[in-house]
């Protein structure tokens, strides 16, 4: 199911995450017994299919994504999966007005793997949805290497770069940065 949610995301030219990083999600969701999951960018459901595989059967994936036909694609890789239709719900819209409507620390995890420019609008909401002892993933945090590179100053790595000093510096989580997949920053909620 992974291969073919993974085909399908070539398919349409979205990413999905690497292997790697489906693995480090699938043992958080199971770590943090995590009921109610946020992912923001469905794609086409690779890494919705790794969170809920580390899920209980009663825990409840919310995705959001503005391009309908990702979801309809993310839909199709749930199905195959034989994942319980209850077990998500697919918001489609853009994430910075969808986020605000949900509630304040009702989250177990939230990944963030859309839009890198948006990464810092997204990390706030996502700071805010978590409970204690929730985690934020934060996907492509080294954006292919040149996030460590100092020489490179483009806007997408220096907005990026700032994410990851940011939650360094908040000393509401706990933060550390995987080297799986393209870099998977990872924080705890305290």
């Amino acid at each position: 199911m992974l291969l073919r949610a993974r085909e399908r995301a070539s398919e349409l030219g979205t990413p999905a995450v690497l292997p790697g990083v489906g693995a480090v999600l699938r043992v958080l969701a199971a770590a943090t017994n995590a009921h109610a999951v946020v992912e923001v960018g469905t794609g086409a459901g690779v890494a919705a299919l790794w969170l809920l595989r580390g899920m209980p059967l009663d825990g409840q994936l919310t995705t959001i994504d503005r391009e309908v036909e990702h979801q309809r694609a993310a839909r199709a890789a749930f199905a195959e999966d034989g994942v319980a239709p209850h077990r998500t719900r697919i918001i489609p819209g853009r994430p910075g007005d969808v986020l605000p409507r949900l509630a304040d620390g009702a989250y177990d995890l939230v990944l963030v793997a859309s839009d890198p420019l948006a990464y810092p609008e997204y990390v706030d909401e996502a700071l805010r949805l978590l409970r204690p002892g929730g985690v934020l993933a934060v996907d492509g945090a080294l954006l292919r290497d040149r996030v460590a590179d100092p020489a490179r100053r483009d806007e997408l790595t220096t907005v990026v770069r700032e994410v990851g000093r940011t939650l360094r510096n908040d000393e509401r989580v706990l933060p550390a940065m995987l080297p799986s997949g393209d870099g998977l920053l990872l924080a705890v909620r305290r």
